[in-house]
């Protein structure tokens, strides 16, 4: 055992020597999955707000903007291939507010620029350059991204004038065709085009109403077949791209036609504003973490019913809206909060989830100045790489304070298992079952492993879980001295002894000769 193993066992006990134990039986159903997930599940938002966007006399967006950002940066450009792929997403609240310049028509083509009155979010109309268009589409060709463009959604409308911040009109996809034919002519690959952000339901500052909105869908699905007429290299249609309305969504989705949109995309900022204090003790609540579930639910339910041949998306959640929580959202405590909500929107049958920002706000999972990893990052990146799109059902009859999530493995036998502890006093001592009754009743049988489990243990810098810097089984995730993301490396744990989750720590253990049918 080197020096390093042994000073993770030393922390570890002490760990567990100032906590009370509680053992806890751990249920897996393997043999069916009860959801399925894309492969390319994860997913972060690249936003076009200025630098002087500001909330609470704080402006924490800096250079992280479409506009603005660094795509030379080496340890930018080595987070995002660390995914191969990471799915990105362009996009956010000023997409509505976006022109492109593609036949270098517009006088005074530049970004957005501060306004006191008449215009949304108190900016500008901003102007996409092809030049700039081209840098980005190198930075995502070189990093192996994988893209949705979020188009401007309010181009051709205009205001209501006798309804507050509904806008009216039919969408002018103009502007679009000619960036979709751009595009193409340079062989640059979107994956998904949205249309729109935070128009549905009563908006946020505009609104489109949902039958517009599902005409204007129509609109834009018959443009992507028009200009992508290859079925197998066709992009995907989604939206709306906002807050879950029920009235709204089963009014839009009833009416958007057969096979319309394939990505139902929704928004989800649960933990209120930025400045809000109880942020912090919001994501070490179980009883609050689950009150969104049944969001997740209602939205997979009008799915089901009004557009089964597409699937659930959430496109943008930060958590806390108004750019993160100011002292919790690059901290390892949003990691409870953050890997909650990808177990439970998987376990709901959601395709992707986008996490507002790859770069720029608080709730960004690279620094916005440095662009270091935040622990989010890694916790994003673990679930990229050991869950797998098959999901099983995964129960516990213990503490709330237990999460637990379970997927088959990624590209290998065996299955995964996500488990967040967010209790600050107790570890948990899990014992695992295989269920394989498919009528319910009594678990088969108790699993006893025989092959080595592949252990990731993350926790907090000196047990603070405010701290921004994460240890992988004790040791401190580290950028190289050539910024390289550090290699994620499992501690192999005899399969006969039982698995401890530390308190206040996350764990992703993968199992190989656990056999479930459902993964076979």
């Amino acid at each position: 055992m080197n020096f390093k193993s042994i000073t993770f066992f030393v922390v570890l006990l002490s760990c567990f020597l100032v906590s009370k134990a509680e053992k806890v039986e751990v249920v897996v159903e393997g043999a069916t999955s009860i959801a399925q997930t894309d492969e390319d599940f994860i997913c972060v938002t690249l936003d076009w707000w200025p630098t002087n966007k500001c909330d609470y006399d704080q402006c924490p967006w800096g250079q992280a903007g479409l506009f603005n950002l660094d795509l030379k940066n080496k340890v930018l450009e080595n987070a995002v291939k660390a995914f191969h792929p990471l799915r990105i997403r362009v996009g956010g609240s000023m997409q509505d507010q976006v022109v492109y310049n593609v036949r270098n028509d517009i006088k005074n083509c530049k970004p957005f620029e501060k306004q006191d009155k008449g215009f949304l979010f108190g900016f500008s109309v901003g102007c996409l350059d092809m030049k700039r268009w081209d840098e980005l589409n190198e930075f995502f060709n070189q990093t192996r991204a994988k893209v949705t463009f979020g188009l401007n959604a309010l181009i051709g409308r205009k205001e209501s004038e006798t309804e507050k911040t509904l806008w009216v009109g039919d969408w002018y996809s103009h502007n679009a065709r000619d960036l979709m034919r751009y595009t193409i002519s340079k062989g640059y690959k979107i994956e998904s085009y949205e249309l729109g952000n935070e128009l549905c339901g009563v908006g946020v500052s505009a609104r489109i109403e949902a039958k517009q909105y599902a005409k204007d869908m129509a609109t834009l699905k018959n443009l992507v077949k028009e200009m992508y007429p290859n079925p197998k290299t066709q992009p995907k249609v989604l939206g709306p791209g906002g807050f879950y309305d029920k009235k709204w969504f089963d009014t839009f989705l009833d009416a958007s036609g057969h096979d319309v949109i394939d990505g139902v995309t929704h928004h989800i900022y649960n933990l209120g504003p930025g400045n809000n204090p109880d942020v912090v003790r919001r994501v070490q609540d179980p009883f609050f973490l689950t009150q969104i579930a049944q969001t997740f639910k209602d939205v997979s339910n009008a799915i089901d019913k009004f557009a089964p041949w597409s699937g659930a998306w959430v496109s943008e959640s930060g958590g806390a809206y108004n750019s993160g929580g100011q002292l919790v959202s690059y901290t390892f405590a949003f990691g409870f909060w953050y890997l909650d909500q990808l177990g439970m929107t998987s376990v709901y049958n959601h395709k992707v989830y986008c996490r507002q920002a790859l770069t720029g706000g608080n709730y960004a999972i690279l620094n916005t100045t440095t662009f270091i990893p935040n622990p989010d990052y890694y916790g994003a990146l673990l679930w990229h790489r050991v869950m797998g799109s098959k999901v099983l059902s995964v129960t516990h009859k213990g503490s709330p304070y237990l999460r637990v999530y379970s997927h088959c493995a990624k590209n290998e036998p065996g299955i995964s298992f996500v488990f967040i502890n967010l209790s600050k006093k107790t570890f948990f001592e899990i014992d695992l079952f295989h269920d394989l009754n498919l009528h319910g009743g009594s678990p088969n049988f108790e699993f006893k492993g025989h092959k080595e489990r592949e252990e990731y243990h993350l926790t907090p810098k000196d047990g603070n879980i405010l701290s921004s810097v994460v240890l992988l089984n004790g040791t401190p995730l580290e950028l190289s001295d050539s910024v390289e993301i550090p290699e994620l490396k499992p501690k192999l744990v005899d399969g006969l002894k039982p698995i401890s989750i530390a308190a206040h720590s996350i764990a992703f253990i993968t199992i190989r000769d656990f056999n479930a049918p459902a993964c076979s």
